[in-house]
């Protein structure tokens, strides 16, 4: 894992002066390796290439990711483009 990534302290139970337990990753489990296991699981699956690629393009561009009901509902109340490309007039 990376240098600045917290999974080693939430999935292995390496001690971290820098980071304090997130709330939501205290309700995983009753126990410390209880939490760990279930942490450990929610990275089990690897992404489909295609869907990193995506979240990466939405995000540098800071563009909308989701189905296009979603973006269409999104472009509307924020009153702008929220995909790449040109807008279209009726986008907004």
């Amino acid at each position: 894992m990376l240098e600045w990534s917290s999974y080693r302290i939430n999935a292995q139970g390496e001690r971290s002066k820098l980071l304090k337990s997130h709330v939501i990753y205290q309700t995983l489990g009753l126990t410390e390796a209880e939490r760990q296991e279930r942490y450990r699981e929610l990275f089990r699956y690897e992404l489909e290439l295609g869907l990193v690629d995506e979240i990466h393009r939405a995000t540098n561009g800071n563009f909308v990711l989701g189905n296009d009901r979603f973006k269409e509902a999104i472009c509307k109340t924020l009153a702008r483009r929220v995909t790449p490309g040109r807008p279209i007039k009726s986008e907004y």
